[in-house]
């Protein structure tokens, strides 16, 4: 069972820093990409930024130069830095990650399984 857990969401004033992080847990065996998405009330889930096992980052252009996104392999965690916050920043954020699980199957070997997984969400606010 995969789990992605996020933290450090909370309520920050316009031009403030919050840092994300969100840590997946479970039978993995390697994770491709992993990302962070958001849904503001009223619309649409809309990616925020994401970044590759090899290090390759893309970013939304509504927060480029402002939010930066990390990882660490060894802890199978990825970040979200998010610096001068403005007030259409606020929204509930969301890890998701494409990895690959390992499993011992009743026949004794090992099965491999790639699939996308979602967090529960983290919320962030934006407000004086």
């Amino acid at each position: 069972q995969v789990q992605l857990v996020e933290s450090g969401g909370g309520l920050v004033q316009p031009g403030g820093s919050l840092r994300l992080s969100c840590a997946a847990s479970g039978n993995i065996f390697s994770i491709n990409a992993m990302g962070w998405y958001r849904q503001a009330p009223g619309k649409q889930r809309e990616l925020v930024a994401s970044i590759t096992s090899s290090g390759s980052t893309n970013y939304a252009d509504a927060v480029k130069g402002r939010f930066t996104i990390s990882r660490d392999n060894d802890k199978n965690t990825v970040f979200l830095q998010m610096n001068s916050l403005k007030p259409e920043d606020t929204a509930v954020y969301y890890c998701n990650a494409d990895l690959t699980t390992k499993k011992l199957h009743y026949s004794g070997r090992y099965r491999y399984e790639t699939g996308n997984y979602w967090g529960q969400g983290t919320q962030v606010t934006v407000s004086s």
